[in-house]
């Protein structure tokens, strides 16, 4: 029987007790220093570093000030850069008709601010003049003159399109929109009627989009058949949503070149990974005498393989017939993530990270967090070791440690009941 307790001691402790480990800055393996100017809330921008070596999700990463022996950790919330509004919505077309060779229409407008009006065209090679007046109701007798934009379809020169209306911020509930479109060469005849207004879009305003920091970045470029390819490292858990190209400041010329972005997890096959496809191009020119000018060297990808293991990215860009473009760099972007907390006074504290046993931080202070505008923008210092570290002790009961345990008390318990069993029916039999 003193087996049978044995065995069920330590069945008792393979349920444990909470063993859930406590934050304590001699166990951190990192960390950064960020100096606070005043007291008040500060807010210092994250950067892949402390991705690649934090744990997931950053569950390990912990604040405290500096100089204060037994001080208790610093709260905090991390902020995500997004835009305040959704992605896009569409504006109605309203009242849409024709006025000799001018296309009208009035749209209906999203209820909050916006920039950038994407229009639905139909058709290809032509070029447009959209002259856009803001007004607060539809067929108002009076509106206010927004501007004259250059939209365009350049297909047949292997350029780019663009039926963006970049307005300056505005939020007139609607426009009305005069457009007057031909074709860009006799070679292309176009004719334009008003159903080639398909729609419009509404992006976030610029006011509210996203912002970016560096993720990873090269500057090699290589040559292979008939495209420029760049290859990136990137660490583990280290978040990308967007690619970014830097070319020579000397390079003047038009191009619309196809992108394909392909990462994979490191040590695997290339058939492991994801494809990304976007475009990037510039369009400076005067056609018909009407000025355009419009660029893209960014596009939105938003990594996966990258998440739990390193990964290995390529960005090739397709050049076709053309000389290859001066690339001098390509950059993996993610959105801006911000850490803030509220310092009780001016000073030094100390970021640390890198303890992996730790589980996320549950704070009140970021469940009510809100950005002050009074915000004091602060910076993390370089990473470095922590010279206090030691490693954790292992408080993980025995049976953890010694999972085989567990199976030779189960076999403990079977044969001691076993044997009680056997004694049992000889008693019986002997009685018999």
């Amino acid at each position: 029987m003193k087996l049978v307790s044995i065995a069920a001691l330590l069945l008792w402790q393979a349920a444990g007790v909470d063993t859930t480990p406590a934050a304590n800055p001699q166990y951190f393996r990192y960390q950064r220093t960020v100096a606070v100017p005043s007291a008040g809330q500060a807010c210092a921008v994250l950067d892949a570093t402390a991705y690649a070596h934090a744990g997931a999700a950053l569950k390990d990463l912990r604040v405290y000030p500096v100089g204060a022996p037994g001080a208790r950790e610093v709260p905090y919330a991390i902020t995500l850069s997004e835009p305040v509004q959704p992605d896009s919505e569409s504006a109605s077309v309203m009242n849409l008709g024709q006025r000799g060779q001018t296309i009208v229409f009035d749209l209906a407008m999203p209820p909050r601010p916006y920039t950038d009006v994407t229009l639905n065209l139909d058709g290809r090679d032509f070029l447009a003049t959209a002259v856009v007046s803001g007004m607060s109701a539809p067929n108002a007798a009076s509106a206010t003159r927004l501007g004259e934009f250059t939209l365009f379809d350049l297909s047949s020169q292997h350029l780019s399109r663009s039926t963006t209306l970049q307005l300056q911020e505005s939020s007139f509930p609607y426009l009305h929109v005069a457009l007057t479109v031909s074709p860009v060469t006799a070679e292309h005849p176009f004719r334009a009627t008003p159903q080639m207004v398909r729609g419009a879009t509404v992006p976030p305003s610029r006011e509210a989009q996203s912002l970016f920091t560096l993720a990873a970045e090269t500057r090699e470029v290589t040559q292979r058949g008939r495209q420029t390819v760049a290859k990136l490292s990137l660490p583990e858990r280290v978040p990308v949503e967007r690619v970014s190209f830097a070319l020579a400041p000397e390079f003047k010329a038009n191009f619309s070149r196809d992108v394909v972005i392909s990462d994979r997890p490191e040590g695997t096959p290339s058939s492991a990974g994801e494809t990304i496809a976007g475009t990037i191009f510039r369009v400076h020119l005067s056609q018909a005498g009407r000025e355009i000018r419009q660029q893209q060297l960014s596009i939105p990808a938003t990594l996966g393989s990258n998440l739990q293991s390193p990964a290995n990215v390529e960005v090739a860009v397709n050049n076709g017939d053309d000389v290859p473009l001066p690339i001098t760099s390509v950059r993996l972007e993610m959105r801006e993530r911000r850490l803030c907390f509220d310092a009780v006074a001016a000073g030094d504290y100390l970021v640390y990270y890198g303890d992996r046993e730790l589980t996320t931080p549950i704070y009140d202070y970021a469940r009510i967090f809100s950005v002050s505008r009074l915000a004091n923008p602060v910076q993390l210092g370089a990473e470095r070791p922590n010279l206090a570290h030691v490693p954790r002790p292992d408080t993980r009961a025995l049976t953890e440690r010694h999972p085989d345990l567990v199976w030779i008390a189960l076999l403990v318990v079977i044969c001691a009941l076993a044997l009680v069993a056997l004694r049992s029916s000889k008693h019986l039999h002997h009685h018999r």
